[in-house]
Formats: structure tokens, sequence, C-alpha cells
């Protein structure tokens, strides 16, 4: 019995980034093809299996304990990101500021798809969206560097609409250009989760 739906649009990738070191910076920069493996995006420093565990975590584990690495790569809104940058009051925020790997057009509200939701590249390559990526200071200490005026409100602005993390489920290759297919898991609210509060 299939499980997921295939939503009525696809997602466009407009372009693609990799890091390859922590060591040059938070910044990446474009290219304009990226091989994706199990292991995660080729040539990028957020490719493993696994990972260490650090703040996102601390719940669950001591810092920099070997976990499953679903942080492979970071996908963002061509859409979020101009909405973001209007709000700021600045003409427009550089992917690499937010650590992009892919950035998509096309996807109404891209940084609020389910857990799980999976990304189809023509090449067959899928992505599985792992969560909301959410904004941070090393992110608004990037932007500050080139709008000093607003990094100490990035944050806000950037909440629900910093992108997502994911890792590859099948293997394949994602290119500038590529129509993206969304395929969506069921969406059932779980009646015992605890009320949260904003």
């Amino acid at each position: 019995m299939p499980l997921l739906s295939k939503l009525p649009f696809t997602g466009k990738v407009e372009s693609l980034l990799l890091r390859p070191s922590r060591e040059t910076g938070f910044e990446k920069s474009p290219t304009g093809s990226i091989v994706l493996k199990l292991s995660g995006p080729e040539g990028d420093c957020h490719t493993g299996l696994t990972r260490a565990s650090d703040s996102r975590t601390l719940q669950l584990y001591k810092r920099d304990t070997e976990i499953r690495n679903v942080r492979q790569i970071t996908i963002l809104s061509e859409e979020e990101l101009a909405a973001t940058a209007k709000d700021l009051g600045i003409p427009k925020i550089d992917p690499s500021w937010f650590g992009a790997n892919i950035v998509m057009s096309g996807i109404p509200d891209l940084t609020l798809l389910l857990p799980s939701t999976r990304f189809q590249f023509p090449s067959g390559a899928v992505l599985v969206n792992d969560m909301e990526n959410l904004p941070c200071s090393q992110i608004a200490e990037v932007v500050g560097r080139h709008h000093p005026e607003v990094q100490f409100k990035l944050v806000k602005s950037a909440t629900n609409r910093r992108g997502l993390t994911a890792w590859v489920e099948r293997e394949g290759e994602a290119k500038t250009g590529d129509a993206v297919i969304v395929w969506l898991p069921p969406n059932r609210p779980y009646p015992h989760a605890p009320t949260v509060v904003p």
C-alpha cells in the first residue's frame, strides 16, 4: 500500500553549493552539479554516514557522541530567502551565507515540509528531509558581515524560513535546473504530544 503522496507541483534546483573543509569558513561555493552518495554530497564538509553530536542533541547524548548523520545536506528555498531579505530590508540573502547545498524554487513553505518528505531528482537520487533547520547566531554573524544593521534581527526574521536538513536515501546526481518531485508522508497529528508554547 503506497504511503507517500506526490505533491501537485515540482521544485526547481536554482543553485548548488559545496564547501570542502570547515577550515575555509561557513560560506559555500557554487557548483553546477553535486554527486549524492549515501554518505552525503561528494566533496562537502558535511559528508559522512555518522557525525559527532552537538548542541542540537544534548538532550539525548553527550557532546561529540558518534551518531547517524541526518544533516548531510542543507536545502533552502529561493522564495523564503527573498522573503527574509525583504523583511530585513536588505536587497538579498546569498544562500552561501546560510550554508546551503541546494537552493530550490517552486515549493511553497519549503521549511514547513514534514520530516520524512522525499525529494526525487531526475537522476533517481532521493533526499529525505530530517527536520527544519533552525536559524542560529552563526548565520546571523555571517549575514552581519555583509549587513551589520540586521545581524541581531536575522534569527527572528529567518524563523520557519531557514530551510531543511536532509540525508541521501538513494544515490545519484543533482544538477542546476533539475525538476524535483516532492513526496509527502502521512500528515496526522500525534494526539499525545505536549503542547508547545511559542
